[in-house]
């Protein structure tokens, strides 16, 4: 449709004289664009060219210039505490005995120094605590053994040493803490107290393998009484649970885990087969009829070990919680050869799932180092570190 605008229907015109008027309008236009141009070209034959491309095309994102970052903020913080500990061992049979050296193992200075020269960075040190508290409130710690600890710790931390210091064998059964958890929880109000101005490297865990006399819920609420009076004072530590069962991997899921304290680790220990790890133990009853129980690393048994870490790694990701080995070994009954394998594999999945790592233990019965000979159990040694 052809449309005529306001001003030509009010001239009357008619169709001629409109045809005619247009026409010289657009030969006007045309003469006024000429000289425009004649201005311009000149001027824009001295001005850079750019290519203009004939067909549309996708931007070259490598192209772009990135926005510029203050140098400040490339640079990388520390890591913490948990990202340190790779490689730990167990120094156990000595301070959580009823008495330092009563089962045969006394910490001495120098292990330190080999343990930190092979190449672990982290040691857990068991400590019996309640042997040395009373009875009664206020259940005040003897000052002598705070004094020995206080030096066993100076020794690791020169030595450049994370440590984890836990309370081990406490009371005969779990079920007690539930029922009376006041006195563990008044001692770990002094042990929190006395190191709240250590530094970072000193780790706490808060109770060694809570048996199966105390429910999921019961341990649950004596976690949140703990953790409450070690938070008083030490607000930043990292703080290490784990499960009932004597913290069995499968009961890590049963953990109430506070959302809000960002210093946590779980931790699990693990001694499947344990007819085999503990052949010949004279805790562990009925040891002597798994006597010559190997294991060879057939298929099968190594399936079992990464499915049951496999479990761990899906909680701890659940969680975005960091996950501690605690413990693993075997018993120096069975035959060397299959622990080194085991001991091996077991810290391959470790490694695998990135889960620190405490092997079970320095220089006793599960020992990677001979006290005797003074020189390390090389098999064991290897299988920890190739």
């Amino acid at each position: 449709m052809f449309i005529v605008c306001p001003w030509v229907l009010a001239c009357k015109l008619d169709s001629d004289n409109l045809i005619e008027l247009l026409l010289e309008k657009e030969e006007a236009m045309l003469k006024r664009l000429n000289l425009l141009l004649l201005f311009f070209l000149p001027l824009s034959a001295c001005a850079p060219q750019a290519s203009l491309p004939l067909e549309p095309r996708e931007t070259e994102l490598a192209a772009v210039e990135p926005t510029p970052i203050p140098a400040t903020a490339t640079i990388q913080p520390e890591a913490g505490i948990p990202e340190r500990m790779r490689r730990g061992v167990n120094l156990g049979n000595a301070l959580e005995a009823p008495n330092e050296g009563e089962w045969g193992m006394y910490i001495e200075q120098e292990y330190f120094d080999l343990i930190r020269e092979a190449g672990f960075d982290f040691v857990r040190i068991p400590i019996r605590w309640d042997g040395h508290a009373g009875e009664s409130a206020p259940y005040s710690l003897d000052p002598a053994f705070f004094a020995r600890v206080d030096e066993v710790l100076g020794w690791a931390l020169e030595s450049d040493l994370i440590v984890i210091i836990n309370v081990h064998h406490y009371a005969s059964q779990s079920a007690e803490v539930a029922l009376s958890p006041e006195r563990l929880v008044a001692i770990w109000g002094q042990i929190a107290e006395h190191y709240q101005d250590y530094p970072p490297e000193v780790v706490f865990e808060l109770f060694n393998e809570p048996d199966n006399t105390i429910s999921a819920s019961q341990w649950n609420a004596v976690v949140a009484q703990l953790l409450n009076v070690v938070r008083e004072s030490n607000p930043e530590r990292e703080v290490v649970i784990g499960g009932i069962f004597w913290n069995a991997f499968d009961q890590l899921k049963f953990l109430q885990i506070p959302a809000d304290d960002e210093h946590l680790m779980a931790t699990f220990h693990y001694y499947h087969p344990f007819e085999f790890t503990h052949q010949g133990a004279d805790w562990a009853e009925g040891s002597e009829a798994w006597l010559g129980r190997t294991w060879d690393g057939s298929q099968e048994e190594k399936a079992q070990v990464a499915d049951d870490f496999d479990q761990v790694a899906r909680w701890a990701a659940e969680h975005n919680l960091p996950v501690l080995l605690g413990e693993f070994g075997a018993y120096s009954k069975a035959d060397l050869a299959s622990r080194a394998r085991w001991t091996a594999y077991i810290r391959e999945q470790a490694e695998l799932k990135q889960f620190p790592w405490a092997y079970w233990e320095f220089a006793a019965g599960f020992g990677v180092y001979d006290r005797q000979a003074r020189d390390w159990n090389n098999a064991l040694k290897e299988a920890l570190l190739p």
